[in-house]
């Protein structure tokens, strides 16, 4: 007979099934309160995201808007850059001109032209401005021209009076004032005397006109002058401006500015004279004091007009000490009035005549027949005097006689021969290292040393002596190629720094003098010498005696 369970097994059990119960009933809290702590994150994020939802929405909005006007912003400003570059354009042509800077102390204009005074200046400068704006092409209408001419009109008329080109300097001030009155914007510009006065306006005004936009062309009458080409070369450094400079050719470009690879225009069948000037008075003073036979010297006639006749040629030297000499021809040469010069430029198809240029009065056919039946337009007064009868012999100079008392004192060579030998004098020795060996200099390599400033002055010990040992912290130009004559110039104005060793310097390149290299016929000609009285020869006439001589 199975037993029956106690009470107490019941009572177990049901404290089991309690248990279970209770379980149950705390899993569905735990469940439910982690139901309640899910769904408050998850309303809070779905919060948090609908707020930044709308605050995208506010952003698109508003980058929408910002777009919109961005675009009419960049669309209004397209249209006013196009409007400002087209004012800008119009601005940069509306006064478009070309300037053209002349240096008057080496590019002179013709005689012919110089000769007839007032007149000739008007017509020069309405020819030059008809040649400059025959390179223009179809926009020659639409352009200005500027001419401005640099110059030392008292050494310019001393020049060409002893050139013989020039018989009244009243001429040559008439020209001026007539290029002056012709137009404008034309001038001459009388700069006095004075070193590198003409050049150094003309590099400044080159610059400022190369800064200018609406300057389209900037023309230098510079041809003669070799200081111009490291201004130049500085200049030709940018792209832009080798296009914008062009050389007026008057005497042959020199090499140095040929090198440089500018545009070049010749003007010189209406214009410009292409050859330089020459003292004829130094070297007819120079034939006689020595005793060589007199040759007159050819001078272009100045008649005027509507008085033919047979001219005589006065040479009347400016120097007093030379005697006036007038030479009449002894054959018969009749020089017309003078023809109509028919030049055009080389560049210009259609450039008038110098004579039509700016003249009001209309020429008739009879005038135009009569000028070209009297004599071509090519005759000259070199041809005149081929074409004459040969002629007879020279002209009998005579002389006044305080000149020719002169010239009687002076020992002529014939007397020289017929003296009985003297000693020669015993040559100066200054010293144990003795003379310098002379340089033949050349006046014109000089001269372009002489005009260089400051850093642009060449280095002696660099060109002399090989590398300058100071390199780049040397203070003067070491690029500069120089020619074998600038290389003597360059030896000859080192000379002029006395040597601190003297003559006891024992350095056999020394480069510096070692005795005073300017002593002419006894007297030195340097107006601030650096040497010593005892670096003199004895006896020497001292002008002056610089305050930093070298003292030994």
């Amino acid at each position: 007979m199975e037993s029956r369970p106690s009470l107490v097994a019941f009572l177990q059990r049901y404290q089991d099934l309690a248990t279970y119960q209770d379980s149950h009933i705390n899993l569905i809290k735990d469940l439910l309160v982690y139901a309640e702590s899910i769904e408050s994150t998850l309303r809070a994020e779905n919060t948090e995201l609908a707020q930044r939802v709308h605050e995208r929405n506010l952003d698109y909005e508003d980058a929408t808007r910002s777009r919109r006007e961005l675009q009419q912003r960049i669309h209004a400003l397209e249209t006013q850059l196009e409007t400002s570059i087209l004012a800008n354009e119009q601005i940069k042509n509306s006064n478009s001109y070309v300037v053209v800077l002349i240096d008057g102390d080496g590019l002179i204009f013709k005689s012919e032209l110089i000769q007839q005074g007032l007149a000739g200046g008007k017509k020069a400068a309405y020819a030059l401005r008809s040649a400059i704006l025959g390179q223009c092409g179809p926009h020659g209408n639409e352009i200005g021209v500027l001419a401005q001419v640099y110059l030392n009109l008292a050494g310019l008329s001393k020049a060409m009076r002893r050139d013989g080109c020039l018989e009244n300097e009243s001429n040559l001030k008439d020209f001026t004032l007539g290029f002056t009155q012709a137009k404008a914007t034309f001038d001459f510009v009388d700069v006095g005397h004075g070193k590198e006065r003409a050049d150094n306006k003309i590099k400044e005004m080159t610059k400022w006109h190369l800064r200018n936009h609406n300057c389209k062309q900037v023309i230098l009458g510079i041809s003669h002058d070799a200081g111009y080409a490291p201004f130049l070369d500085e200049l030709f450094q940018e792209d832009s401006v080798q296009h914008q400079i062009t050389i007026l050719e008057g005497v042959p470009v020199v090499r140095e500015l040929r090198a440089i690879g500018a545009n070049i225009l010749n003007l010189n069948s209406i214009l410009f004279r292409s050859e330089k000037l020459v003292d004829r008075v130094s070297e007819s003073a120079s034939s006689e004091s020595f005793g060589s036979p007199f040759t007159p010297v050819p001078a272009t006639p100045v008649v005027e007009h509507n008085k033919p006749a047979t001219p005589t040629i006065e040479m009347k030297p400016v120097v007093p000490a030379v005697p006036a000499i007038s030479a009449v021809p002894a054959f018969p040469v009749t020089v017309p009035t003078p023809p109509v010069v028919r030049a055009t430029a080389t560049t210009s198809n259609s450039v008038a005549s110098i004579d039509s240029i700016g003249s009001s009065e209309p020429q008739t056919p009879s005038s135009a027949s009569a000028a070209s039946t009297s004599t071509p337009a090519a005759t000259t007064y070199a041809k005149a005097i081929k074409s004459a009868t040969p002629p007879p012999p020279p002209p009998v100079i005579k002389l006044p006689a305080h000149t020719k008392a002169a010239l009687q004192q002076q020992p002529s060579s014939r007397a020289s021969h017929k003296t009985p030998n003297k000693p020669k004098p015993v040559p100066w020795n200054p010293g144990p290292r003795g003379l310098d060996p002379p340089l033949q200099v050349s006046q014109s390599a000089l001269d372009n040393l002489k005009k260089r400033k400051d850093s642009n002055k060449l280095c002696n010990n660099h060109y002399l002596r090989g590398p300058c040992s100071k390199g780049d912290s040397c203070n003067f130009e070491h690029n500069y190629k120089p020619t074998k004559e600038e290389l003597v110039a360059i030896a000859f104005l080192t000379r002029l720094n006395p040597c601190s060793g003297g003559q006891e310097c024992d350095v056999d390149d020394c480069i510096y003098g070692h005795h005073c290299p300017s002593v002419i016929n006894g007297a030195c000609t340097h107006p601030y010498c650096k040497f010593t009285k005892e670096d003199h020869p004895p006896g020497t006439k001292i002008k002056a005696h610089h305050k930093g001589s070298h003292d030994r």
